[in-house]
C-alpha cells in the first residue's frame, strides 16, 4: 500500500527532527560560549543567596519575634538569622567544652 504525499512529508519531518535532536551542539553554542561561562559564574554567586525557609512557632514566640524585628533593619529574617548564628556558635562551643570535660 502506498502512502499519501502528506504522510510522506510528515515522516520526513519526523526523521529530520530526530536528526537535529541527535546532532552535537556546535562549540560556539556549547560549553565554550560566553553564555555558558556566565551561567557557571552565576551558579557560584548564588551559593550565598538567602534561601526561603518555613517554620512553625508558638503564637507568643512569633509575637516576640515580630516586636523585636520592628526595630531591626532587615526585619524578621535578620533577627532569625542572628539568633540562629548565636545559637549555633553557643551550641558548638558547649559541645567542645563537654568533649574536653569527658576527656580529662
Amino acid at each position: 500500500m502506498s502512502m499519501k504525499k502528506t504522510d510522506l512529508e510528515k515522516n520526513m519531518a519526523k526523521k529530520l527532527g530526530g536528526q537535529l535532536k541527535a546532532s552535537a551542539i556546535p562549540q560556539r553554542f556549547g560549553a565554550g560560549s560566553a553564555l555558558a561561562t556566565s551561567k557557571k559564574d552565576k551558579a557560584v554567586s548564588t551559593a550565598s543567596k538567602p534561601v526561603s525557609v518555613s517554620i512553625r512557632l508558638p503564637a507568643e514566640l512569633a509575637a516576640l519575634l515580630r516586636e523585636r524585628a520592628v526595630g531591626q533593619e532587615g526585619g524578621v529574617s535578620t533577627v532569625v538569622a542572628q539568633a540562629l548564628e548565636q545559637w549555633f556558635s553557643e551550641s558548638s562551643s558547649s559541645a567542645e567544652d563537654g568533649a574536653e570535660a569527658r576527656s580529662a
